[in-house]
């Protein structure tokens, strides 16, 4: 189930060439890319899908798989609202694994077959260790948003197994990329548990969980209920914005509700219903967390500040909330990404020492 929405390319542009270049894209050719987008939604010349898999495309030929994927990851972006884009993303997988010989980091694909309310689900998940990594080290499971997928997020995960002594096993959350059902608050927590017990069995038994955007919902809610060991949350919203307006800008309501499973645009009103029930009020009112690292940028769009200090205070929890930048910090992951790699090096150490 799917939909497309009115979403203007430019707006899109404005808020997300920081990632673009970030992640690795020569800024010359985003900068080309966008002079020549005019509209979102046609496979046509001047529209999104189109000329970012045409600039994916001359990587290919050219041998840069990594590139490749980097550019098919944008030409898929938001969501998978359509056949276009649903071909970009396989484009991409296939781009990605082309590449995985020069990761530099040892790389598994595998396709995990999990309960799933009263059934099975299909969970493809992405390994990374370096090649020099013991089998009883431990695993941190982790995952980005409802736009922002394993694959969009390969430096990070790399730059987590190169600098930890830990297994990385990369997801996409439930209703986001290569999942084949829609996101709930239950279901894609079942997803994150049985994902969880996978892990253990992988290594020595220690579980950590980072999760970025919508993705640190999910480890924000497994660190809350002291399912893993630890718990990173980078720009995760929490509880205001399920009730406030932070789906209200760059297109983040349809991106949501075709996370959802919607299929048509739905009404404020559904909508807001169906947020509703992601809030992590009752958690946050009991005191069961592992320890939990939570940060976020104090000019974030689509996460209110109270979403990040509503964990100040709490027991085995450090708080940051970075000024001058917005949602995940993304202009300033220079200086998040050491933090978040510190935190968690002391983590791994702590639990290893108890395990």
């Amino acid at each position: 189930m799917s939909y497309q929405w009115t979403l203007e390319a430019y707006e899109l542009f404005g808020e997300r060439y920081a990632q673009m270049v970030g992640t690795g894209l020569p800024a010359a050719d985003v900068d080309a890319v966008r002079s020549a987008i005019t509209e979102m939604w046609s496979d046509a010349p001047g529209s999104w899908v189109h000329e970012w898999s045409r600039l994916a495309a001359s990587y290919a030929t050219a041998g840069e798989h990594q590139l490749a994927a980097l550019a098919y990851g944008w030409a898929k972006f938001p969501t998978l609202a359509d056949e276009p884009k649903r071909a970009a993303l396989h484009q991409q997988l296939a781009q990605y694994l082309l590449a995985a010989p020069g990761f530099g980091v040892h790389f598994q694909r595998d396709v995990l077959t999990l309960p799933y309310r009263g059934g099975v689900v299909e969970v493809p998940v992405h390994t990374f260790a370096a090649p020099d990594l013991p089998a009883n080290a431990p695993v941190i499971i982790a995952s980005g948003g409802v736009d922002t997928w394993k694959m969009d997020l390969h430096g990070i995960l790399v730059g987590f197994a190169v600098q930890l002594p830990a297994r990385i096993v990369a997801f996409d959350i439930a209703g986001t990329g290569e999942s084949t059902v829609p996101m709930t608050a239950d279901g894609g927590a079942e997803i994150v548990r049985r994902l969880i017990d996978h892990a253990r069995a992988l290594g020595n038994g220690v579980v950590v969980h980072v999760g970025i955007s919508m993705g640190g919902y999910f480890s924000a809610r497994s660190g809350l209920a002291g399912e893993v060991d630890a718990a990173v949350v980078l720009g995760g919203p929490i509880e205001k914005t399920f009730t406030e307006s932070g789906l209200s800008r760059f297109g983040m309501a349809g991106i949501v509700g075709n996370a959802l499973g919607f299929d048509q645009q739905p009404s404020t009103e559904d909508l807001t219903a169906r947020l509703a029930t992601f809030s992590l009020r009752p958690l946050l009112d009991q005191d069961g967390n592992t320890p939990m690292l939570v940060i976020n940028g104090a000019d974030d769009v689509h996460v209110p500040q109270a979403d990040t200090l509503v964990f100040e205070g709490r027991r085995d929890t450090v708080v940051h909330l970075l000024p001058d930048t917005g949602h995940c910090a993304v202009t300033k992951l220079d200086e998040v990404v050491p933090v978040i790699l510190a935190w968690l090096g002391v983590q791994l150490a702590g639990a290893g020492s108890q395990s």
